[in-house]
């Protein structure tokens, strides 16, 4: 059973799905890190594959930019496809300057000034939480694989570009404790609460608020290994 958005089959994919936002950068980690992966979704050139890692069966598919599209595509990979866990792993932009380039951010709460939660399923509250037990997977992963792990609340925006006359990056890391700012993770922790699966975002500072340092586009697609080697390796103790 496919649907609008997926073209896969029942069991064609995994339980575990690791999810950036880039579907060239699911094809990146497809090709140099699975074993065999099978294509299984090329609708809208979203890119998503199963293979093996180590010996177990794990997929990755983008999700686009923005809570509306990964809120599509995360619901359905919970609902219709029975996906047990959705770790995205995504690129951020810091707001302390304690997080540089390169460094790894797990979140452990979202907040968004975002509808997203109201207009789904009628549910209020401005933050959102990933699953506890798959963040002290992450965490436990980073530290056997000797990598060091900054935690902290992040910014999911609904905009990628604000008016001088509206609230910048000083204002939500003082207002609400933001650390960096991404634009997708309120809408996967919200999906996964509402159907009861597991949820988590890994995140890359690919440029920084504070310093204005930046990775070029290419980083961004292919040069995250720190990042997706966690990912890979916390997935295969799930």
């Amino acid at each position: 059973m496919s649907t609008p958005h997926n073209a896969a089959q029942p069991g064609e994919i995994a339980k575990v799905v690791l999810m950036p936002g880039d579907p060239l950068r699911a094809k990146y980690i497809a090709e140099t890190y699975l074993e065999n992966p099978r294509q299984f979704n090329t609708v809208r050139n979203m890119f998503g594959y199963t293979g093996t890692y180590q010996g177990k069966e794990v997929s990755v598919m983008g999700s686009g930019m923005g809570m509306p599209s990964i809120g599509i595509y995360s619901y359905e990979l919970f609902h219709f496809y029975d996906v047990d866990a959705i770790i995205r792993i995504g690129s951020a932009g810091a707001y302390h300057e304690d997080y540089k380039v390169f460094d790894l951010v797990l979140a452990d709460s979202a907040w968004s000034e975002s509808t997203f939660a109201m207009v789904q399923s009628g549910a209020g509250g401005d933050i959102r939480y990933p699953s506890a037990e798959l963040n002290e997977v992450i965490e436990k992963t980073a530290q056997d694989c000797g990598i060091d792990l900054h935690k902290g609340c992040i910014h999911s925006s609904d905009v990628f570009y604000h008016e001088a006359n509206v609230d910048g990056y000083k204002e939500f890391l003082a207002k609400h404790g933001c650390v960096c700012v991404e634009m997708e993770s309120y809408a996967l922790f919200h999906n996964a609460n509402v159907l009861n699966k597991k949820a988590a975002c890994l995140l890359t500072i690919s440029d920084s608020f504070v310093t204005s340092e930046e990775t070029t586009a290419q980083e961004r697609q292919t040069s995250f290994h720190t990042m997706m080697k966690v990912a890979l390796e916390a997935a295969i103790r799930l």
